[in-house]
């Protein structure tokens, strides 16, 4: 649902900054727009939120790994009358993170003003924080996605090729969240990328190879009164199909709204609506830094299908800190039941409600 729009509130400016903003209005995702590509793989800074994200399951060496690289851009409504270039009404943070399992999850984070140390291209996927990069190019046989990101802890360099379209989610890439039609994204997958590059452990670099699932949101709007935050899964399945599914919750646990999607290895699409798609959690594990209580492994239903999240490791929390704390679970599942495969369970909300 990337989903991931709570991560994106606005940096706090030195007193420095003009005192009183103008109020500043943001677009609603509309269901009347029609996606063109590569253009919309590049940013829509005129929205609130967006973000690209990229999570994947590799080979490695020491067995396997889980990864995670998402840039997040931010219109915070704050310095839009500034004429300098390096005003801060567009903010770029991105998070990282790497699950061994058996070993603590290495995660570390970025955060930039745009054109000051970080950027963002507005005809196609064309993201940076330093040397951190997420790009696209080429078409046909030869269209890839890069992946570059370095940090003491762990880097990776990745390169990730198409075996299948671009699944546009809901209804033509608007993605509903909510019952008022403001309260949605436009939302893009491309799942089962094809993963080839290296990764560094501790200094030593060694080759790596998997699946990945590719992630490209934007909206200004996505949590209804009373929403705390959601459970997302992407899943690239062991047949070649593909599985998104999404509820948002309420302070009480109760689901406020929820969508799934299935695109078979002969892409057959079948979307699953609210009264089709739930969630059901089945065991919990408590965060020992935030306390949070994550419900790791949870029965999902879409339609006919019953699934169960099997997590390579509990320990898979991100506390990040750009560009304000937060705390949610971000991490490597497998899933069995009427659906086999792996991939990417995501959990917000539960160390705090989100604030959007």
């Amino acid at each position: 649902m990337r989903r991931r729009a709570f991560l994106l509130a606005p940096l706090l400016l030195p007193a420095l900054a003009v005192a009183r903003q103008p109020a500043v209005t943001y677009p609603a995702a509309s269901r009347a727009t029609r996606l063109v590509f590569p253009r919309d793989h590049g940013a829509h800074p005129e929205f609130r939120t967006e973000w690209w994200y990229v999570t994947g399951a590799l080979d490695t060496a020491q067995g396997e790994a889980g990864f995670q690289l998402t840039f997040f851009r931010s219109r915070p409504g704050i310095a839009e009358d500034l004429a300098s270039p390096i005003a801060a009404s567009q903010i770029l943070f991105a998070h990282a993170a790497l699950t061994l399992p058996g070993k603590p999850l290495r995660h570390a984070e970025r955060a930039g003003r745009a054109n000051l140390g970080a950027g963002f291209a507005t005809t196609d996927c064309d993201v940076h924080i330093g040397a951190w990069a997420i790009r696209r190019s080429g078409s046909g046989a030869g269209e890839q996605f890069r992946l570059k990101l370095h940090d003491p802890a762990f880097g990776f360099d990745l390169t990730l090729k198409p075996t299948q379209p671009l699944l546009l989610q809901g209804e033509n890439g608007w993605s509903q969240k909510g019952p008022r039609p403001e309260l949605a994204s436009h939302y893009v997958s491309w799942p089962q990328l094809q993963v080839a590059g290296s990764l560094t452990l501790d200094g030593r670099r060694q080759p790596a190879a998997g699946r990945a699932w590719f992630d490209h949101e934007w909206s200004s709007e996505v949590l209804a009164a009373g929403g705390v935050g959601w459970d997302w899964i992407g899943i690239n399945l062991d047949d070649g199909g593909a599985l998104m599914a999404f509820r948002i919750r309420d302070g009480a646990g109760a689901t406020l709204y929820a969508h799934a999607a299935l695109r078979d290895a002969a892409g057959r699409l079948t979307q699953f609506g609210a009264g089709e798609t739930s969630f059901t959690p089945l065991r919990r594990w408590t965060s020992p830094r935030s306390g949070a209580h994550y419900p790791v492994q949870t029965e999902i239903r879409c339609g006919p299908h019953t699934i169960e999240t099997l997590p390579v490791q509990d320990a898979q929390e991100i506390a990040a800190h750009r560009p304000l704390p937060v705390s949610y679970w971000e991490g490597l599942v497998k899933i069995r039941g009427t659906l086999s495969g792996r991939g990417y369970l995501e959990l917000t909300g539960y160390a705090g409600a989100l604030k959007l």
